[in-house]
């Protein structure tokens, strides 16, 4: 049964070797469950927060997964309205991967609500002042969207294709495909801009206000902007680290660095802005509301808010950045890893600088820094849906044609083609047989009929 589901054309590993493999993976995901029964049953006082950090360890892993899951809208953007045809051996993908960032984010709400079964009140009782309001309707959209986009994946699955009204479904979704990808990445812009525009407005917190552009601060813009050049970062990452596990070429070099190119000079245009904001608001905006620079960080030994975590934004960075945009850097693949890591290690530092040190800085005279150490039921459910996230995409791997190009880079030998005991399995051999007999009556009405 498990080899009739297995794309045609592909080998996957026994069954057994499979599941095994998860097992480290579920030991995980059994960890984080019974932390989130904890949360679920006695309340966030199983977490480490207080009145300081309202936004804790769960929000920044909520905004960090957000940023990274962008390189769906973008690429799927990049495919779809921009043409950029290539993009199609590696969108599939893509939006596998935004799919399960935004399912883990709008799971690590849940666990940050503290009463999910409440969770619809946001939507019937809608502060409308709230930029978090929007977030909210926006990110509950772009799942919505995400699943729109995933279903044809699961309608192609190997069984579920050969039913006639399944087959013409997912081709007829393909068709139409563009439309949800402007939907997607229309949503996207505005949910990722008011992440940031959240910590912008705050004036009674220093190191996250910023001038604002029109109605918004430019954090708003910043952070969509870094979302659209570090996603396609982590989808290219996570699509490597498919090839190393699965020891196969997965996508052609051409497809990688088409993607990796567009997402240097994103991220290089964003390296630059980011100077431009930082170097503006150590001289302009903080002093106005009468704190020097290093006012914000501090300057304990082994701090976790020091002068480092800005020398390790921005030299990430502008690190990844330089990488992507020369043509050797990108064909290299240990420069390309290097890349990409660093991509994903900015963004990342960028989500937790606006979350947790905004609300560690000190802001009155009396006030010290803010220490926060996690517990373990944060950390625990924080990487429950990491966890159910990576079984997800092994699934998804093994039995959807999740690559178009594997195929063609991976080719089984005829004698080789067989089930994952190494017998062919027996929906193929049925299939076979079926063509078998077809062949005699297809040669018989191509003859041509004698004089």
């Amino acid at each position: 049964m498990d080899s009739a589901l297995i794309p045609k054309g592909v080998k996957r590993c026994p069954a057994w070797k499979f599941y095994l493999g998860l097992g480290p993976v579920n030991l995980v995901l059994l960890w984080g469950t019974i932390a989130m029964i904890l949360v679920y049953f006695k309340g966030l006082n199983q977490t480490n927060m207080n009145n300081a950090y309202g936004f804790a360890l769960w929000i920044w892993a909520d905004l960090a997964v957000i940023a990274l899951g962008g390189g769906a809208f973008f690429t799927g953007l990049l495919r779809y309205i921009i043409g950029k045809d290539e993009l199609k051996n590696i969108v599939n993908y893509a939006v596998l991967v935004g799919f399960y960032c935004y399912v883990a984010a709008l799971m690590i709400l849940g666990f940050d609500v503290g009463q999910p079964l409440r969770g619809w009140f946001i939507f019937w009782h809608a502060n409308v002042h709230s930029m978090l309001t929007e977030v909210a309707f926006c990110l509950t959209c772009y799942l919505g969207v995400l699943t729109i986009e995933y279903i044809p994946l699961i309608l192609e699955n190997r069984q579920i294709d050969r039913v006639p009204f399944f087959h013409n479904l997912s081709h007829n979704m393909h068709e139409i495909m563009a439309v949800f990808a402007a939907t997607g990445a229309f949503l996207s812009f505005f949910h990722q801009g008011s992440l940031g525009g959240v910590p912008g407005v705050m004036y009674a917190r220093p190191f996250g206000f910023r001038e604002g552009i029109f109605v918004w601060p430019w954090t708003f813009f910043l952070f969509t902007w870094s979302a659209a050049a570090c996603g396609p970062c982590f989808t290219i990452m996570v699509t490597k680290i498919t090839e190393t596990i699965t020891r196969k070429k997965l996508v052609k070099d051409n497809v990688i660095e088409l993607l990796a190119k567009i997402a240097g000079w994103m991220l290089a245009t964003y390296m630059i802005a980011k100077i431009i904001d930082t170097i503006w608001w150590a001289t302009v905006t903080a002093p106005s509301k009468g704190f020097t620079f290093m006012d914000f960080y501090s300057n304990n030994p082994g701090s976790a808010y020091g002068l480092w975590i800005l020398i390790v934004e921005i030299g990430s960075g502008l690190l990844a950045a330089a990488i992507l945009i020369t043509s050797a850097g990108r064909k290299n693949q240990a420069t390309l890893w290097v890349a990409v890591i660093s991509g994903v290690i900015m963004v990342c530092v960028n989500r937790w600088v606006m979350v947790l040190q905004v609300l560690a800085a000190p802001v009155l005279s009396f006030e010290t820094w803010a220490p926060y150490i996690p517990s373990w039921q944060e950390v625990a459910t924080t990487l429950l849906p990491v966890a159910l996230g990576i079984i997800m995409i092994a699934l998804s791997y093994r039995y959807l044609p999740v690559f178009p190009q594997e195929q063609e880079l991976n080719p089984i030998e005829p004698e080789s083609a067989v089930g994952d005991a190494g017998e062919e399995s027996d929906a193929d051999s049925a299939e076979a047989a079926d063509a078998a007999q077809a062949e005699p009556a297809m040669a018989a009405e191509g003859e041509p009929e004698p004089a």
